[in-house]
C-alpha cells in the first residue's frame, strides 16, 4: 500500500492511465543500475529517483572535472574532484531519500558485473567507450537483463534498447558488430549539454517503460541537435553474432 505521502508524491504518475498504482508499485519494486556517472547518467538518475525507482546503483570510478559541469547537471562546483558516482549518489539522496542509492566508486569489470546482475531489472549504459559498452552487453546478454543504451558526441544523439529477456532480441553486438572504430570522446570532438541530456532523459524513460511493461520498439533512434529531427531504423538478432547468437 502505498502510503499518503507517496499517493501524493508520484500522483501525476499514478494519473496516467499507462502507469497508475500498479506501475508505480513496479517502480517502487524495481532496481536499476547506471553504468557510468556522466552527461547521460545524470539526468537518467534525476528522472528515475524522482519517479522512484526502488533501488539505484550507479557505478563510476572517474573524478569530477570542471570541464565536466557544462552538462553534468547532477553535479555542483563543489563536487569538483570528488568521485562521479558519489556525489551524484548525493544529489539523488537530497532529491528523494526513500530511494535506495549505492554508490560503487569504481569502473566494472565482468566479474563485478557477473555479481550485481543477478537483482538488477534494467541496466543502463551511460559509458563512454566501446570497450565498456561491449562489456555490458555482454554480461546483459549472459543476465538475461534489458539493456537501455544511450550515446552522445558533438550535436548527434542515439538511443536504443535491446530487451534480453526475450529469446528472439537483438543485442548491443547484433547493431554495431566488433566496434573496431576509434572511440569519439567528448575531450576531443566536443558535445553541446542539452543533446547529451536528451539522450539521457530518453534512457530513463525507456528504462520506466520497461519496468511498467509498456512495449518499447526494436530501433535505433537518431537525433539531430541541428535539426532538432529524428531517424528510426530497425534491427534484428543476428545469428551468427558472436556474444548472443550461441546463447538462445
Amino acid at each position: 500500500m502505498l502510503s499518503d505521502d507517496q499517493l501524493l508524491r508520484y500522483s501525476r504518475h499514478i494519473l496516467l492511465d499507462d502507469i497508475d498504482l500498479a506501475g508505480q508499485e513496479k517502480l517502487f519494486a524495481a532496481s536499476v543500475l547506471i553504468i557510468g556517472a556522466g552527461g547521460l547518467a545524470n539526468p537518467a538518475a534525476l528522472y528515475l529517483a524522482g519517479a522512484g525507482v526502488g533501488r539505484l546503483l550507479i557505478a563510476d570510478g572517474d573524478t569530477l572535472e570542471v570541464s565536466n559541469l557544462q552538462r553534468q547537471i547532477g553535479f555542483r562546483q563543489s563536487d569538483v574532484g570528488s568521485n562521479k558516482a558519489q556525489a551524484l549518489v548525493a544529489q539523488l539522496a537530497a532529491l528523494n531519500d526513500s530511494v535506495q542509492l549505492q554508490a560503487h566508486p569504481q569502473f566494472v569489470d565482468q566479474h563485478w558485473l557477473a555479481e550485481q546482475l543477478h537483482d538488477v531489472d534494467v541496466v543502463l549504459d551511460c559509458s563512454d567507450n566501446f570497450a565498456t559498452r561491449a562489456m555490458v552487453n555482454g554480461a546483459c546478454v549472459a543476465a538475461r537483463v534489458p539493456l537501455v543504451s544511450g550515446a552522445a558526441i558533438r550535436f548527434s544523439g542515439q538511443l536504443a534498447v535491446f530487451d534480453l529477456r526475450r529469446d528472439d532480441a537483438a543485442c548491443y553486438a547484433c547493431l554495431y558488430g566488433s566496434g573496431e572504430s576509434r572511440d569519439e570522446l567528448c575531450s576531443e570532438s566536443g558535445i553541446l549539454g542539452p543533446v547529451v541530456g536528451t539522450m539521457g532523459t530518453l534512457q530513463a524513460l525507456q528504462a520506466i517503460r520497461l519496468i511498467c511493461g509498456l512495449p518499447v520498439a526494436e530501433k535505433l533512434q537518431l537525433f539531430d541537435g541541428h535539426t532538432l529531427e529524428w531517424k528510426s531504423l530497425g534491427f534484428r538478432k543476428d545469428p551468427a553474432c558472436p556474444v548472443c547468437g550461441l546463447q538462445r
